[in-house]
């Protein structure tokens, strides 16, 4: 045979509730592919957007959404020289991951660690990813700098936090509730804030003096406004996310998007050059067609050796929109993973 069935979960984009379980043929692996018995599958922020509707980079019609996954090497294809039948591996994908089984390109995937689960390994690629590109690259960490980190408790903010520490930097974190503090304190953040209305305030005091020197900024709104204000000489924002955009609902709600669009914050950039700070802004799926630079920082990220992926929720393939309503809620820690049948 040269096809295989596969479950998969498609959506129309526009709503959480426009998905829908599929069976259907999968091509077996040619050339340089893999074939790739799926078994955990990690959530992120961009899934969310994409299946509303709102990514930008995303398929505008009934597509797959789903960046990261890890599983077993059922197949080759005749050209592939790095992996064999019964392989662990972790992988990503630019959308396609929400699947039971995958064809894809040996270039993608990457060797699961014997001492990971699959579960660790649909955890980390992403997030990892994100962190030290923004971190470093972007970022320019240098030793005992001060680091402001937002949505700390996060799966991208758990691995910047990492690096951070890796590079002796003094770390803030920050959450958008209190029952997020433990996490944080339990990771080594030096100092956790929640954020509300004396954000300014509360950032003075954890900083103590401290020059403000890098920030890892994915919220938006107000806090962008405030967090840059605080730029020390020489300072950096690296912005890789705008959560304030997000909500409960299946459904985006237009008006308060628009609103939210039109009150986002607006920064000179001439006025920079007086304060001698910066903002820089990315994409990892843009980087998606750039293989060798993903993977020159992922050998960069093994050195590193930051550790296991926190998983702070597991939940069945069966179950992926209740899944992401839970991770679009802010209610979770770490990362949230799909668990598919052992």
């Amino acid at each position: 045979m040269n096809t295989i069935s596969r479950k998969a979960w498609y959506v129309k984009p526009g709503s959480l509730s426009g998905f829908e379980p599929v069976e259907e043929p999968l091509s077996r692996p040619s050339g340089k592919e893999v074939l790739v018995k799926i078994k955990a599958i990690g959530l992120n922020f961009a899934d969310v957007f994409s299946a509303k509707g709102l990514y930008q980079a995303a398929p505008k019609e009934r597509f797959i959404p789903g960046l990261e996954f890890a599983g077993e090497v059922l197949e080759v294809g005749p050209e592939v020289s790095r992996f064999k039948a019964g392989d662990r591996v972790m992988g990503v994908t630019r959308f396609g991951a929400y699947v039971s089984h995958i064809t894809h390109p040996e270039a993608y995937l990457n060797p699961l660690p014997k001492e990971w689960s699959y579960e660790h390994g649909a955890a980390y690629l992403v997030q990892a990813l994100t962190a030290y590109y923004a971190l470093v690259e972007l970022g320019n960490l240098q030793k005992g700098m001060t680091v402001l980190i937002h949505s700390a408790a996060g799966g991208v903010g758990t691995f910047a936090h990492r690096i951070a520490k890796k590079y002796e930097a003094f770390t803030i974190g920050t959450v958008g509730n209190s029952n997020k503090i433990s996490y944080c304190q339990k990771e080594g953040y030096d100092r956790v804030i929640v954020r509300g209305s004396d954000f300014p305030k509360q950032l003075d005091k954890a900083l103590d003096g401290r020059p403000l020197q890098l920030i890892m900024e994915c919220i938006g709104g107000k806090i962008l406004q405030e967090s840059y204000a605080k730029l020390a000489s020489q300072g950096r924002m690296i912005v890789y996310g705008a959560a304030r955009y997000a909500d409960t609902r299946d459904k985006p709600n237009y008006l308060r998007l628009m609103w939210k669009y039109f009150t986002r914050p607006k920064i000179d950039p001439q006025a920079m050059t007086h304060r001698n700070v910066g903002i820089l802004g990315f994409n990892l799926i843009y980087l998606y067609e750039q293989v060798e630079v993903l993977r020159k920082q992922l050998q960069a990220l093994e050195q590193l050796n930051l550790g296991l992926p926190n998983i702070g929720h597991r939940m069945p393939f069966e179950q992926l929109p209740e899944a992401l309503r839970l991770f679009q809620s802010g209610k979770t820690t770490g990362k949230v993973v799909l668990v598919l049948e052992k």
